[in-house]
């Protein structure tokens, strides 16, 4: 168990990684989709619903399942039959003695088992789906904020805010009594927050001055807000998806769960739109251009329909607080983007900054490494 429980855990690590590359890409992406297209409804909308795809991928890897289950699960089952050490009937006088006495060929234990499966299949069917009901809300707000900053402010800026969830998700770990908080934990949190702080306050520059000034002009006080809303959202989220998969992450199939999410978000969302209309805070809607719809469809389906489920696999099989201050490491990776692609300078303290987040990351997995290992006393 603890062999697999670490396999997983540094699996998790490794989708981590692959998730904060993929973010990144998709945040500056989707913030020249904004240039001509400034719906951050409808990009939400689009994203999260697109995940619906999940259900009949599920629903087909169920069939092959069930056609392929049952032959293995024979194979196996006659296979302890004959190691087992109990009297052993053999089948063609246990089929005589059948059609004797008028009973049907088929082995009770056998039909009980089956029923016992498909009981346990209806019921964690069941527990998925009323998951993935409350869940959707919060989830599809958080998607929302997100995008909603990424309209008003710079990437590096809703990349830095984003990064706060660290701290929120700490803070409903153990307010809904899921995670314990210890000293190396809240260490590690304030270490990666410090970290957002000093990025927060570091300059940066380009050779091209135009650029910083454009930067400084999308850079708005109600950015920052719906980054900082959005941070609060995801720490509350990651921690519940936690909560509902169980420890083992077995309790909830991620799959089937985001493809709810897709479901209820196709269904149940669409109207938001025009109340945010009236309010201001969404322009009139209106369908983008194709080349912009293209580019706009296959954003969604890399940066949500894709990332946004190996980033709950991730959550699954490490820990709330650490997927959470792995998404932190989108700082760094930023900066990295920047100077190579814009060739942008950065002072000490927002290279500080960075080595600060990083540092945080790595704390909190030492803390659960150690907390994964078998006990030996």
């Amino acid at each position: 168990m603890n062999w697999v429980m670490g396999w997983r855990y540094y699996s998790g690590l490794s989708l981590i990684a692959l998730v904060v590359f993929i973010w990144v890409t998709s945040a500056e992406i989707t913030q020249r989709i904004f240039s001509e297209y400034r719906h951050p409804f409808a990009i939400t909308y689009l994203g999260v619903s697109l995940m619906v795809i999940y259900l009949p991928i599920a629903a087909l890897k169920d069939q092959l399942c069930s056609w392929f289950s049952p032959k293995m699960a024979n194979h196996l089952d006659d296979s302890s039959r004959r190691d087992a050490n109990t009297q052993y009937i053999p089948a063609i006088e246990k089929d005589i003695r059948q059609r004797e006495e008028g009973w049907p060929l088929i082995n009770k234990d056998e039909e009980l088992d089956l029923h016992l499966v498909n009981q346990a299949s209806k019921l964690h069917t069941w527990k998925t789906v009323k998951y993935s009901l409350y869940l959707t809300p919060i989830w599809f707000f958080t998607e929302y904020l997100s995008n909603s900053a990424l309209a008003n402010t710079s990437v590096a800026s809703t990349t830095v805010l984003t990064s706060t969830s660290g701290l929120f998700t700490l803070f409903f770990g153990a307010l809904l009594g899921h995670d314990s908080v210890n000293s190396v934990k809240l260490v590690a949190v304030f270490i990666s927050m410090a970290g957002v702080a000093l990025t927060t306050l570091g300059k940066t520059w380009a050779p091209d001055a135009t650029f910083d000034v454009a930067d400084d002009r999308k850079h708005n006080i109600v950015g920052d807000v719906y980054g900082l809303m959005s941070a609060m959202l995801y720490g509350l989220f990651t921690v519940l998806l936690k909560k509902s998969s169980g420890s083992d992450g077995n309790n909830v199939d991620v799959q089937k769960f985001f493809g709810y999410i897709g479901l209820f978000a196709l269904l149940g969302f669409w109207w938001l739109v025009w109340p945010l209309q009236l309010i201001g805070i969404e322009p009139e809607f209106k369908l983008p251009k194709s080349s912009t719809g293209d580019v706009l469809l296959l954003n969604g389906f890399v940066g949500s329909f894709i990332s946004d489920y190996i980033w709950a696999v991730s959550v699954v099989w490490t820990t709330p607080l650490v997927a959470t201050l792995g998404m932190t490491l989108t700082i760094p990776l930023a900066m990295v983007a920047d100077m190579v692609i814009h060739g942008r300078h950065y002072s000490l303290i927002y290279t500080l900054g960075n080595i600060l987040v990083l540092a945080g990351f790595v704390l909190a997995n030492v803390s659960d490494m150690f907390a994964l290992k078998p006990d030996t006393s």
